[in-house]
C-alpha cells in the first residue's frame, strides 16, 4: 500500500443540504430546505448533476421535497462512518494546514508535518477569525447493489456533527455492535437558535427508518448478520482493513475535497453557514409542526 495516501471507503456520490450557485461571476454557497443527491461530476451550467438515485427517492414524495434518505452504514465501529475533526485549510490551494482533533493536531510547517497541542478553535491562535472548523465526512451506503460503495455528507456544522457522533455511537451500543445491520435513515431537521436570530436552521441527525421500532430493528440486525456469517462475511476484517486505510497518511482530505471544502464551506464573505443552513420558514414551517404532531404519540 502506497504509504502516505488515505485509503478511504469509494465515493459513487454526494448529499448535500445545499448547493453552490454562480452570482455575479463568482460561485457561492446558497441555502436549500432538501437534501440533493448528486454524482461526483459537475457541470459549468448546473453545478453537480442529480444522481439516479434522487429522482428515484422524489418519486413518491407528495411535494418532491427530499427531507428522508433510507441509509446503511457499511462499518460497525461509528468512527470509521463519521470521520470529524478541527481542520484548516490553506484558502489558495485547499491543502490541510492543521487538523486537530481537541487534544493533539497535525500541522504543516516548513520543516514537514508535525504534531501540536490542539485547544480547539476557541483558543488556538492560529484560528482566529473562523479559519478553522469542524469537517465532518458521514459516509452512508444508498444501493445494496454495491455494498462499499458510499455517498459522502460533508458538514461543518457543529449540530450535525455532534448529533451524527452521538446517535452512531448509541445505535452501535444499543444494538451490540451490529451498526452496519441496522436500518437506518438519515433526516433533516430544523431548530432556531441566538446565533441564527431566531430563523430556523438545518441539520442533519440519523434515526431508525420510519415505522420501524428499536427492537424490530435489532431483530433484522441480527438476522442479517447471522445471515453474512453463513455466507463467510467477516464484518471486523471490513473494519480492521478500513481503519488501516485512514490511518495510511497523516492528512485524510486531499487538496483536490480541500478546494471543493473551500467553495462550498468557506464563501469570500461567509454568506453560508455549512451543511447547517438557514431555513426558508414558508412551507418547511409547516412541514416541520406537522412532523411534530405525528411524532408525538404515547410510549408504552
Amino acid at each position: 500500500m502506497i504509504k502516505g495516501l488515505a485509503i478511504t471507503p469509494p465515493i459513487l456520490g454526494r448529499i448535500s443540504i445545499g448547493k453552490v450557485v454562480e452570482k455575479n461571476g463568482k460561485r457561492i454557497p446558497e441555502k436549500d430546505d432538501q437534501f440533493t443527491i448528486t454524482s461526483q461530476i459537475q457541470s459549468k451550467e448546473s453545478g453537480w448533476i442529480k444522481h439516479p438515485l434522487d429522482d428515484q427517492l422524489r418519486a413518491n414524495i407528495l411535494n418532491q421535497k427530499l427531507r428522508s434518505i433510507p441509509v446503511r452504514m457499511i462499518f460497525n465501529d461509528p468512527d470509521l462512518n463519521l470521520r470529524a475533526e478541527y481542520s484548516l485549510f490553506d484558502r489558495q490551494t485547499g491543502r490541510p494546514v492543521c487538523v486537530g482533533n481537541g487534544e493533539t493536531c497535525q500541522r504543516l510547517t516548513s520543516q514537514g508535518v508535525e504534531q501540536h497541542p490542539c485547544p480547539s478553535p476557541d483558543l488556538c491562535p492560529l484560528a482566529q477569525g473562523g479559519n478553522c472548523k469542524p469537517y465532518g465526512r458521514l459516509h452512508v451506503n444508498l444501493d445494496e447493489s454495491d455494498e462499499f460503495g458510499t455517498f459522502i455528507f460533508r458538514t461543518t456544522g457543529f449540530n450535525s456533527i455532534r448529533t451524527l457522533a452521538a446517535r452512531l455511537s448509541y445505535y452501535h451500543a444499543a444494538s451490540n455492535g451490529l451498526l452496519s445491520c441496522l436500518p437506518l435513515q438519515l433526516i433533516l431537521r430544523g431548530k432556531s437558535t441566538t446565533q441564527s436570530y431566531r430563523q430556523p436552521v438545518y441539520y442533519v441527525d440519523l434515526t431508525l427508518r420510519e415505522g420501524i421500532s428499536l427492537n424490530e430493528a435489532i431483530i433484522q440486525a441480527k438476522q442479517i448478520d447471522e445471515q453474512g456469517k453463513q455466507a463467510g462475511f467477516y464484518q471486523e476484517a471490513v473494519d480492521h482493513i478500513a481503519r488501516r486505510g485512514f490511518a495510511n497518511a497523516r492528512f485524510e482530505t486531499d487538496i483536490e475535497e480541500g478546494l471543493e471544502v473551500l467553495e462550498e464551506y468557506y464563501p469570500e464573505h461567509e454568506q453560508n453557514r455549512g451543511v447547517e443552513q438557514q431555513a426558508s420558514p414558508e412551507g418547511f414551517m409547516q412541514d416541520i409542526q406537522q412532523g411534530l404532531q405525528r411524532s408525538v404519540r404515547p410510549v408504552n
